[in-house]
């Protein structure tokens, strides 16, 4: 019995660690997007060949202070990975962890920060929110379409 509980609780786990999602799943987060503000902009493709291809910037005082290269792509086991590369540094992956038909976590607990990635969809609106793996020290970014 003891056998069977620890199988099942094993598969559960593992179930919960890699999510059934593809990134054909992702498509809500497609488009072009803009806060408030105007200052900061996110682009997505829509999943096409099992990848979502996406760039950020930052414009202030008519300055492009921060700039974005992303893929949304599945990783070697089928779990889509989001690479992100800021300024120009090394891509770096963080693995989807949690996902819904609006919502998806990316983590990655061994990068310095941000450790956690993740977006949802609230009505027209995108939410963008970067933290540590525990939540702490969250920021986040409310885009509309644009």
């Amino acid at each position: 019995m003891k056998k069977m509980f620890g199988a099942a609780l094993a598969l559960l786990l593992g179930a919960q660690a890699a999510p059934h999602a593809q990134v054909a799943n992702l498509g809500w987060m497609s488009g072009h997007w803009r806060t408030a503000d105007g200052a900061t902009e996110e682009d997505w493709t829509a999943p096409r060949a099992g990848m979502m291809l996406g760039t950020s910037r930052t414009i202030q005082g008519g300055i492009a202070r921060e700039y974005e290269f992303l893929r949304l792509q599945a990783g070697a086991d089928g779990v889509p990975v989001y690479w992100a590369s800021p300024n120009g540094i090394a891509p770096v992956g963080f693995r989807l962890s949690r996902a819904g038909p609006a919502s998806a976590t990316f983590d990655n607990p061994d990068h310095d920060y941000p450790q956690r990635i993740s977006y949802r969809r609230d009505g027209e609106a995108l939410v963008a929110t970067i933290s540590a793996i525990d939540d702490s020290r969250a920021t986040s970014w409310t885009y509309r379409r644009h």
